[in-house]
């Protein structure tokens, strides 16, 4: 399987802007620009689709794992924050909400972590990776 994605860009770094594409159309011509990198300007950014995308790797990957081990979840939530510094995206932390009947609190723990070790975004993060539980 492979997937693309197409970035066009125009102008300088910090004055200029661009769009991004995916194969899918979900993201189509969408803009992004030094502001909505780096400020709070409207549009898109790598870090955010970064985060976008360990978010739902990672949630798919706990729902696979889950049902391997004999669990249906309910539901399961996770929200991703990934820090850029200097230059460097160096961290990505998951915050998960789950439902999921009938499964402990230590068995709900392991196989979170199993799928934050596993999902492929992980995977191709070479960053800490870091997951918290909420209730």
């Amino acid at each position: 399987m492979k997937r693309t994605a197409t970035a066009a860009w125009n102008g300088s770094g910090k004055e200029g802007n661009g769009t991004l594409t995916t194969q899918s159309n979900t993201l189509n011509k969408t803009p992004y620009s030094y502001t909505s990198r780096f400020e709070s300007g409207a549009g898109t950014n790598p870090e955010e689709l970064i985060a976008a995308a360990h978010a739902g790797c990672f949630t798919m990957k706990l729902s696979f794992v889950l049902g391997a081990a004999g669990f249906t979840p309910t539901t399961l939530e996770t929200t991703c924050t990934v820090t850029l510094d200097n230059g460097a995206i160096t961290s990505s932390h998951l915050v998960l909400k789950g439902n999921v009947p009938q499964i402990s609190k230590e068995e709900f723990q392991k196989h979170a972590d199993d799928a934050k070790a596993n999902c492929p975004i992980s995977k191709a993060l070479n960053t800490t990776i870091t997951l918290e539980i909420a209730s």
